[in-house]
């Protein structure tokens, strides 16, 4: 590689190996005041993707001259990686994608657009389901509702129409971190409302239609913080526990006829989408050393990847499982 051009599809960690595009990356993190040091589980990530993991502080311009000095005031020419699809497998169907203005669920509303399904997507931020309805097509029908207004469900429900084929409830927000001594009602409160009481609601709402076509597939998204303790703060932690006993009792309830309910439970993800607010020292000071167990970080297309396999035929005989699609994190 060392004679190669390097890009911005390149790794993290190709760059630091590399000759001309190691020294021209630590030159870029020493002037933000960073070093290599800093970066942990983002060495795996491609170049580019630290344009949106950095909320701004890496933006386009900086990677395309980053990559012009280390290949000598030249920019290589690139083909943009994709992954495959899988041609009209989602053909006919309508499936509600829960959180798909960004991250995993614009990701997954995306895929399945490709793959010829007609999508609901639901945001709560309406200006980006628009720009995706844009970007796609007539495949992508916006629907702005927040999942914790009671009026939502069946706005979506009627956006849906008399067939839904499949549910990916992917919104979800995070906590701050907090232990149990500090967690306050109110941040209790704020993410069960969303990571689970929105979940019920849809999940509920959709059974009726799938329960009479006698079919159906739903993929829930949990979390590591679901299978572990060492993920994030109690209110998170709990919500995404609880996830995985809504799918399993769903997936059980369910089965015979025909309704297949599974969950994927993502690792780090690189979606750029910041937390907000102030974390709590307590609980950063105790998950920090966690977070070296880490692998690396997936972009949110490796996680619509996983969760479009479980809400197609694919995933036909998988029912009541919680597919962990971390890079092998829940492995340590």
């Amino acid at each position: 590689m060392a004679n190669s051009p390097i890009t911005a599809q390149n790794t993290v960690q190709q760059w630091l190996d590399h000759p001309t595009g190691g020294p021209a990356l630590r030159g870029m993190l020493a002037q933000a005041g960073s070093d290599e040091s800093t970066l942990g589980p983002a060495l795996t990530l491609k170049l580019q993707q630290l344009v949106d993991l950095s909320q701004g502080q890496f933006p386009q311009a900086a990677v395309d001259e980053l990559v012009k000095a280390a290949n000598g005031g030249v920019m290589p020419e690139t083909e943009a990686t994709v992954l495959p699809t899988v041609a009209g497998r989602f053909e006919g169907r309508t499936i509600i994608v829960t959180g798909a203005g960004s991250g995993i669920g614009r990701a997954t509303a995306a895929r399945i657009s490709r793959e010829g399904g007609r999508v609901i997507a639901v945001d709560i931020a309406e200006t980006k389901i628009q720009e995706l309805a844009g970007e796609l097509g007539e495949s992508i029908v916006p629907v702005a509702a927040d999942l914790t207004d009671l009026s939502a469900v069946e706005r979506i429900i009627a956006a849906a129409g008399s067939s839904i084929d499949g549910l990916a409830n992917v919104a979800g927000i995070n906590d701050d971190f907090s232990p149990l001594h500090e967690v306050s009602d109110a941040m209790w409160q704020k993410i069960f409302a969303v990571n689970v009481d929105g979940l019920v609601r849809l999940t509920r709402a959709v059974l009726p239609t799938m329960l009479e076509a006698g079919k159906g597939s739903i993929v829930n998204i949990t979390s590591e913080a679901g299978l572990r303790g060492s993920a994030s703060g109690v209110a998170y932690t709990a919500s995404k526990h609880a996830v995985v006993g809504i799918t399993r009792s769903t997936a059980f309830m369910y089965a015979r006829e025909g309704i297949r309910v599974n969950a994927v439970a993502p690792g780090g993800v690189a979606t750029g989408i910041p937390m907000g607010g102030k974390t709590s020292e307590y609980g950063e000071a105790r998950l920090a050393p966690a977070r070296v167990n880490i692998p690396g970080l997936a972009s949110a297309e490796d996680l619509a990847a996983s969760i479009t396999f479980l809400l197609s035929d694919d995933g036909v005989n998988i029912n009541g499982a919680i597919l962990p699609s971390d890079g092998g994190w829940s492995a340590v």
